[in-house]
């Protein structure tokens, strides 16, 4: 990959990561809208002031806007997942890193398995997904019965439980998206007379 063509990648990717439009970056390193263009694209052949004056504008050396490109992913391989067997299911984290208020977990249950779900905290809500075989979910009192491709949205801050009612293993996916007390409109509500 020529030089240019690094540069662009390198560019594109600092700039997007960093959420900022072609003409905020260009404004930040005090050059034409249509330089910082040109440099995305590939095709062009800067001077050193120029090279300079992006890199100042991202905050990087201008070693990094000329390096190859780092892959910007990890591959975290089924047996480093954290994992956890309540009943007689296995249930493996899927989110390795991270990500404050969600949380997503693939489930497998053998025939007649079974497992109780934890209550989340108020307001939390979950998405149950029936990957293959058949689920039945229980929740409040009330029962769904999932088959392959079936998603039921429920309250996760309610009693609830997990079920394979049928003849073969099930797998399930549980998306869990977690009340924070600072979502707007959420339970934090700010008194107006209150002065902070």
């Amino acid at each position: 990959m020529p030089l240019a063509d690094h540069l662009a990648a390198n560019l594109r990717q600092l700039r997007e990561a960093r959420g900022l439009s072609q003409t905020a970056l260009a404004r930040k390193a005090g050059l034409p809208r249509a330089t910082w263009t040109h440099l995305e694209s590939g095709g062009a052949n800067p001077t050193l002031v120029v090279l300079a004056a992006a890199a100042e504008a991202l905050g990087v050396r201008i070693e990094e806007l000329l390096a190859e490109p780092a892959v910007e992913a990890h591959l975290y391989r089924r047996d480093t997942l954290p994992t956890r067997a309540p009943g007689n299911a296995r249930v493996r984290r899927l989110l390795p890193d991270p990500l404050p208020g969600t949380e997503i977990e693939r489930f497998e249950l053998p025939p007649g398995g079974r497992f109780t779900g934890i209550p989340h905290t108020r307001g939390t809500r979950e998405y149950l997904t029936c990957e293959s075989g058949h689920l039945a979910l229980t929740v409040a009192g009330g029962r769904f019965e999932l088959g392959p491709g079936d998603v039921v949205v429920f309250r996760g801050d309610q009693r609830h439980g997990y079920e394979n009612p049928g003849e073969g293993v099930a797998v399930g996916y549980s998306v869990v998206l977690r009340h924070t007390p600072d979502e707007a409109g959420g339970a934090v509500a700010r008194d107006p007379r209150r002065v902070l």
